[in-house]
């Protein structure tokens, strides 16, 4: 779990695995993903897991350092693998500290020379060093190793509003035109046959164009993914087990039917114009708004922007399907619930 202080959850896990699968098993075709801190603090736990839990896929999310260690047999049966790890060298290793950037990249190579022949994401946090564009652009220049890019803004979380950036609102208009950048690359790779594996622009292009509404939010929280704490509380999002509004059941009492719909996003995202693509960013951001409703929707500003410039590009993809340049069907993403959120 993603909470250090005992106090509020357990450090350890304080419930038998048994009672885990017991509700776990209810889910026909479950899909279970290890998450932190670091799952692979424990890879004991994880054995013991996948041992013993069967699933559909199986999915983590680590800055995989310590992950050699589980084994190449254990990591061949994960369907997505997640590595924390934020662009360029400087970058990431500004943020993470020295030497980290070499690490994440050795243990990702050492992942591909395992076998492992599922969906290796760079998961990126993007926060007052990063340039969206040569962040994003380094990482899918790496020989094919990673298959996609994500991110998530480090805005929202904390209280003073923007403390980490000088100029905020500077940020942002940079921001934003890396993005435009982004896109522009994305559709010229395209008219070449080749769709980079950009997460938020997959999905949202394919909501697009098969007009998918996602009128909820598209990591699942609390519709279709939760998160069982070290105590056996479930939580609609993994992050928070210290806010009441976002605890939905305990696996002792509940059900998978009974927990769906104790949580869910509000205003203002639900009057938005642009729900129906977004889904609402982010539950947890949506609940507390630690930065007020006017930090909130300066952060939607970017998620504005991101949805316009792909609309305008929409067309062009369009008619590279119909040409038979690219394939729809490489457009969906993620094509199962990997904790890929899409929207940044």
């Amino acid at each position: 779990m993603n909470e250090p202080n005992p106090k509020i959850m357990p450090i350890h896990l304080n419930v038998d695995i048994e009672r885990i699968r017991r509700f776990i098993s209810q889910d026909p075709e479950p899909v279970i993903c290890f998450y932190g801190g670091d799952p692979s603090m424990r890879l004991d736990l994880i054995r013991k897991f996948m041992d013993s839990i069967p699933a559909k896929h199986y999915v983590i999310q680590t800055n995989g350092v310590m992950l050699h260690r589980l084994g190449p047999e254990y990591i061949r049966r994960f369907d997505t693998i997640l590595l924390s790890i934020d662009g360029r060298r400087e970058v990431n290793d500004y943020y993470r500290g020295d030497g980290v950037y070499d690490k994440v990249i050795d243990r990702a190579k050492y992942i591909r020379s395992s076998g492992f022949k599922g969906d290796l994401v760079a998961r990126m946090a993007v926060s007052s060093k990063s340039d969206i564009y040569e962040e994003v652009t380094h990482l899918l220049s790496l020989d094919d190793l990673f298959t996609h890019v994500h991110w998530q803004l480090d805005v929202l979380w904390d209280y003073p509003p923007m403390q980490r950036y000088g100029d905020f609102n500077g940020w942002i208009e940079r921001y934003n035109i890396g993005i435009s950048r982004l896109i522009r690359l994305w559709v010229k790779e395209m008219e070449a046959g080749r769709i980079l594996g950009i997460a938020p622009f997959k999905g949202l292009m394919w909501s697009m164009i098969t007009g998918e509404r996602r009128r909820y939010l598209r990591c699942g929280s609390g519709i279709d993914a939760y998160a069982i704490g070290t105590d056996g509380r479930i939580l609609a999002c993994p992050i928070a087990p210290e806010f009441r509004f976002n605890v939905v059941g305990h696996i002792d009492r509940d059900d998978i039917n009974s927990i769906k719909g104790r949580a869910l996003i509000g205003e203002p995202c639900l009057s938005c114009s642009y729900y129906d693509l977004c889904g609402g960013r982010c539950f947890f951001t949506n609940k507390t708004m630690f930065w007020g409703r006017e930090g909130f929707y300066k952060v939607c500003e970017t998620v504005f922007h991101l949805i316009d410039e792909l609309r305008r590009v929409e067309p062009r993809v369009r008619e590279l399907i119909k040409e038979g340049v690219i394939s729809l069907y490489n457009l969906k993403y993620p094509p199962y619930t990997n904790s890929v959120e899409i929207i940044p």
